[in-house]
């Protein structure tokens, strides 16, 4: 169990950094945005053109991988949005078992259903080297293999979800709801680490 809880704290250390990435993006996206909006109403006043496709379609761009990549940091955080009237009343091994089975039966399948069904999509788009149909577009084939990029690192990290929740189960782990950290342990010592326990 130590052993899955290491391997659950290097995913959630990946994720997130990937998700530190991603709020640096919102930064860009709103800066884009904003010069977007100043650019086409200079543009209305001067009969310049100073926006362009590109600049509208890299902040639609920038959402789309703010959406895609900050899923599985947002799992993480237990941070998704959800309509709760029973599971925050409920224990800590409670919660654990519906952690558990709502992994198992539904976020890791649908992690891999999703991955399955977008690489044909996106094995399609590089073999065209798909852009975009608006004149002075960017191409989309950089931003449809994020997809299944995205549903990779959701998997992953539902499996750190699991493991966090199945060591509460076997009673070696605690968890903080609404924290970064959804699960502690403490740390095996030198001894148990070489029994293998």
């Amino acid at each position: 169990m130590n052993g899955l809880l290491r391997f659950s704290r290097a995913i959630d250390r990946m994720n997130g950094a990937i998700g530190s990435v991603i709020s640096w993006l919102v930064v860009v996206m709103i800066l884009i945005g904003a010069f977007n909006a100043v650019a086409r109403y200079l543009g209305r006043f001067t009969g310049w053109n100073l926006s362009s496709n590109a600049y509208l379609e890299l902040q639609w761009y920038l959402f789309s991988l703010v959406f895609l990549l900050g899923a599985a940091w947002t799992l993480r955080e237990n941070a998704h949005v959800r309509v709760d009237v029973l599971y925050s009343r409920l224990s800590a091994r409670s919660q654990a078992w519906i952690n558990t089975v709502g992994a198992v039966v539904f976020l890791l399948p649908f992690a891999v259903f999703g991955f399955v069904m977008s690489i044909e999509t996106v094995v399609d788009s590089w073999k065209v080297l798909e852009g975009s149909p608006d004149p002075g577009g960017l191409p989309r084939y950089p931003l449809k293999t994020m997809i299944p990029v995205a549903f990779v690192l959701l998997f992953v990290q539902g499996l750190s979800e699991l493991f966090k929740s199945m060591a509460v189960l076997r009673g070696v782990a605690t968890v903080e709801l609404g924290s970064g950290v959804t699960a502690t342990a403490a740390e095996p010592s030198s001894e148990e680490d070489r029994d293998g326990r």
